[in-house]
């Protein structure tokens, strides 16, 4: 295990769970739904470059979903990362919860910054429709993240496009179902909301994680050249690699 990119990762998510959560639950009816959207952006946005060039800045199991179907990592990294994911995001829930605790007359229980259908939706959107939305969400969001963080893409500048994603998502997303895209993000908040946030948290864990894998079997259809790419770069170093050993072994 490495634990660099394993902590980068428990970081990550703990410090979007509660900056950007928390905007929601402490600032939510200050800076209504543009503010939260460009909470959750903005919030990505540092991650990415801060944790980016150590474990990927994924901060979301949904990503890490998308790279293990886009062959960017393996099986052990993935279930090292969903488990940094999902403590990171209980972590900063719970950090979150403490510090909303200590505000005269904020409530804690029941919203609490978690995602939800039917009765929990801004305007009622049904299970159906919550589904389809998440799927379709998370499905921009992974394929962004696939689309500007290969090799071929424009170096350091990976991470605006996938923070403005992000907040463009949560713009769409927050009226519907408050937004998960993440399932830590989801988990996190809803373990301290109380039963009615987790008896619908398993739509919230379920269609993010196939919109992700979805974005990733596309993304593999719209980009077939970045398989050729990578696999003639490895070649390449590779070749560097011999022809330095044969150098000094003939030195």
């Amino acid at each position: 295990m490495d634990k660099r990119t394993v902590t980068c990762e428990f970081l990550g998510t703990l410090l979007l769970v509660f900056f950007a959560v928390g905007a929601a639950v402490l600032s939510g009816e200050y800076i209504g739904t543009l503010g939260i959207a460009l909470a959750f952006g903005f919030v990505l946005l540092a991650l990415a470059y801060t944790f980016g060039p150590i474990s990927g800045c994924h901060v979301n199991p949904a990503v890490t979903l998308g790279m293990l179907v886009a062959r960017r990592i393996n099986v052990r990294t993935a279930v090292e990362y969903w488990i940094a994911q999902f403590v990171g995001a209980i972590v900063g829930a719970a950090l979150l919860l403490l510090v909303a605790k200590q505000v005269p007359g904020l409530k804690t229980h029941g919203a609490f910054g978690t995602n939800g259908y039917g009765y929990r939706s801004a305007v009622g959107i049904n299970i159906a429709g919550a589904f389809i939305a998440e799927v379709i969400l998370t499905f921009l969001l992974v394929f962004v993240v696939l689309a500007v963080t290969h090799r071929i893409a424009v170096v350091g500048f990976d991470g605006l496009p996938i923070g403005l994603a992000l907040a463009v998502i949560h713009l769409v997303g927050i009226p519907l179902t408050g937004t998960s895209v993440n399932p830590a993000r989801s988990l996190g908040p809803a373990l301290f909301a109380g039963s009615p946030a987790l008896s619908q948290l398993w739509l919230f864990i379920v269609a993010p994680l196939i919109g992700g894998a979805l974005a990733a079997l596309v993304h593999q259809v719209t980009h077939p050249a970045l398989a050729a790419v990578k696999a003639a770069r490895a070649a390449a170093v590779d070749a560097a690699l011999a022809e330095e050993a044969t150098e000094d072994g003939t030195a």
